[in-house]
């Protein structure tokens, strides 16, 4: 069975998936480092505005679950963190570079398209085409003994299935993603008001010029 984790303990083991590939050199991760990477804007959603309080109680329910593990180097008196979520001796869960990129980006960014998946990957794992991303959807979707990701109901007007990760309850990781599509909406419906506001006042303008011109 897996982990069940809150949505900032999954922020804090994406970032520490993340890290562990893109900048190994600063990896394990000082709890500035790692707190700067749960809040980064680029790749996070939602962005977050975490304080190094927080991401510390956040650790500690980490350490609890033996998922994540404090070490100091050789004469450095400051904490780096390293993660034991797979791929270690610690835990059962072992990934291929595909299967822990695309863990990696669902648990940064929540619900996401093979697609968008594919793009967001690449900086963590090469996939040479979509049906490389779509081979490793289904191995983590026939992982044993519990499948590591799952699929949303298709959304209206869409073509593409979005995926999930299962280490949140089901539901708690979608609320980001849903908010934001509904955002999206939300911005083209009052961009669209806005469009025919500007034309009934051009109209009426024209008409005003126009009687103006009558007298």
């Amino acid at each position: 069975m897996t982990t069940t984790l809150s949505d900032m303990e999954a922020r804090v083991i994406g970032v520490l998936l993340e890290k562990s590939v893109t900048t190994p050199e600063q990896y394990p991760l000082s709890l500035n480092a790692l707190t700067n990477g749960c809040n980064q804007k680029s790749n996070r959603l939602p962005v977050t505005q975490l304080t190094e309080d927080e991401v510390i109680k956040i650790l500690d329910g980490l350490k609890s679950k033996r998922i994540v593990q404090a070490s100091s180097g050789y004469g450095s008196r400051v904490d780096k963190y390293s993660h034991r979520f797979c791929n270690t001796e610690f835990g059962d869960i072992k990934l291929s570079d595909h299967q822990q990129a695309i863990i990696t980006e669902l648990l940064l960014r929540g619900p996401q398209t093979p697609g968008e998946l594919r793009g967001r990957c690449q900086r963590l794992a090469q996939f040479a085409d979509i049906s490389d991303v779509e081979a490793t959807i289904s191995s983590l979707l026939a992982y044993q003994p519990d499948a590591l990701i799952y699929s949303l109901p298709r959304e209206s007007g869409k073509r593409e299935i979005r995926y999930n990760h299962t280490f949140c309850q089901l539901g708690e990781n979608n609320s980001a993603s849903e908010s934001t599509d509904d955002n999206t909406d939300t911005v083209e419906t009052l961009k669209a008001a806005l469009l025919q506001v500007k034309a009934t006042l051009a109209d009426l303008e024209s008409r005003i010029n126009d009687l103006a011109s009558g007298d």
